[in-house]
């Protein structure tokens, strides 16, 4: 098992686990606005104990970093989200479960036991902070404390880490996959829960075939399911193989349906073998929809269906036209920008409307890995893109846009990452002028030690 962690590269340099939590007071270097009052909330994996077999870094147990923000201070906080697969192997004192909950690997002990780790997104909606991931239910935790209150059973099944919020209704969209009683299969979910928090919705349907639909778009009347061919497979994992591989031959689809509609009205438009984690956005526009997403040739950090190592990728952001009205359903595709990147971020008041401003985290080396050492802001109605380069091997997390007040004008704020420093092994919280990225960051605050990379944070109002 050491010989995993030392050639494991999701269990090395800031991949590593960070085991203890803390809180500390920062240092501020520069002046945090005074208006930026609340928390940026982010999570990812973290492991408690060395995994065992072949360890994938989507399965680390998830672990809450909270920076909050007040009267131009900022104070730090972590805590691992107490998932049962947490206790569990807190109770044994090493891991059980293999990555994805793979039987193969699994302890006996361990068998058909809960594997949720809730390390993908947190979001905050109806009063509740919720800690998600592909999965399983969503599990709740405390705001303040970051204590752990348990799974969310109103959802009745697995959601995804990537639902969305309608700015008018208030409304949750989610959906889930891998849905039903076999694991790994073409069943998928959709469903809605109340600006109140009340789950009111909950329609399960097929897709056509089994893949890993990490996020999906929703629209003012329409909701989208992206099936790419990173395809899911039982049988292969059963027999050795990859659980989660890239099949390009099964090309890729896209479910549209109405927000009021039934699942069993989805029509399916076909776009070319492809791989998207994260869309900006989707908006509708003369009876057809538009949405923006970061697109890979291929799905990095997976293996092909055969086992042999995928190839090296990285995304751009293109637009995707889906026409309504016409009688073709290829999606028409063109780019919007020729920086590769990665998270996605606009001000979500716009989300599922049309919108001007984006940020994402960018790679302007061309490296073609997930590690990335820029931050770009791009005005879409004029196409000037903006970019603040990190130096030395610095790295920064997904750039999270907040508004100014809760009726600036769209793209009016600050935007706060979270950049590992790599000569000094820690990390820092950075604060930007949304519109002046170039700039650099305004304020920046200072942690004795680093912040693992992980996967998606959001900012909560104080």
């Amino acid at each position: 098992m050491d010989g995993d962690v030392r050639i494991n590269p999701y269990l090395s340099g800031n991949f590593a686990p960070v085991r203890s939590e803390d809180d500390f007071d920062l240092e501020v270097v520069g002046e945090i606005p005074a208006g930026l009052k609340g928390t940026l909330y982010r999570t990812g994996p973290n492991p408690q104990f060395d995994p065992r077999g072949d360890y994938h870094w989507f399965s680390g147990d998830g672990m809450i970093h909270a920076f909050h923000v007040e009267d131009g201070k900022v104070t730090y906080r972590n805590r691992y989200v107490r998932t049962p697969k947490w206790e569990l192997e807190k109770s044994q004192g090493r891991s059980l479960f293999g990555s994805f909950g793979n039987p193969m690997t699994t302890d006996p002990i361990a068998m058909g036991k809960d594997s949720g780790v809730a390390n993908t997104n947190i979001v905050h909606h109806a009063g509740r902070l919720l800690a998600l991931e592909e999965g399983h239910m969503p599990f709740e935790v405390a705001e303040r404390t970051l204590e752990s209150r348990g799974y969310v059973a109103d959802y009745r099944g697995k959601v995804t880490a990537h639902p969305k919020v309608d700015p008018k209704t208030g409304e949750m969209f989610w959906f889930g996959y891998g849905v039903g009683e076999m694991p790994l299969s073409a069943g998928m979910s959709y469903g809605v829960t109340d600006a109140a928090g009340k789950v009111v919705r909950r329609d399960d349907f097929q897709a056509p075939f089994a893949a890993m639909v990490h996020d999906f778009m929703v629209t003012e009347n329409h909701v989208l399911f992206p099936i790419l061919p990173l395809t899911a497979s039982l049988e292969r994992a059963m027999s050795g193989k990859p659980a989660f591989a890239w099949e390009p031959e099964k090309g890729g689809r896209m479910g549209v349906m109405r927000r009021d509609g039934d699942v069993a009205s989805i029509r399916w438009f076909n776009v070319e073998a492809c791989y998207v984690f994260h869309p900006m956005n989707a908006f509708e526009q003369d009876g057809k929809i538009i949405a923006d997403v970061m697109r890979y040739d291929a799905a990095p950090l997976f293996p092909n269906a055969d086992g042999s190592p995928g190839q090296k990728t990285a995304a751009r952001l293109v637009r995707w036209t889906l026409d309504l009205d016409g009688g073709s359903d290829a999606i028409k595709e063109e780019p919007l920008d020729d920086l590769d990147g990665e998270f996605p971020r606009f001000d979500e008041r716009q989300s599922g409307l049309g919108y001007r401003h984006g940020w994402y985290a960018a790679d302007p080396g061309g490296a073609k890995t997930i590690k990335q050492t820029a931050i770009a802001h791009l005005d879409l109605k004029t196409g000037k893109r903006q970019v603040y380069e990190l130096n030395g091997g610095d790295m920064t997390s997904e750039p999270v846009f907040t508004p100014r007040s809760a009726d600036a004008a769209e793209g009016d704020g600050w935007v706060t990452a979270v950049v590992w420093r790599a000569a000094e092994n820690r990390s820092d919280f950075l604060v930007f002028e949304a519109q002046d990225i170039a700039k650099g960051p305004i304020a920046i605050a200072k942690l004795p030690r680093r912040v693992p990379f992980g996967f998606h944070g959001n900012w909560v109002a104080g």
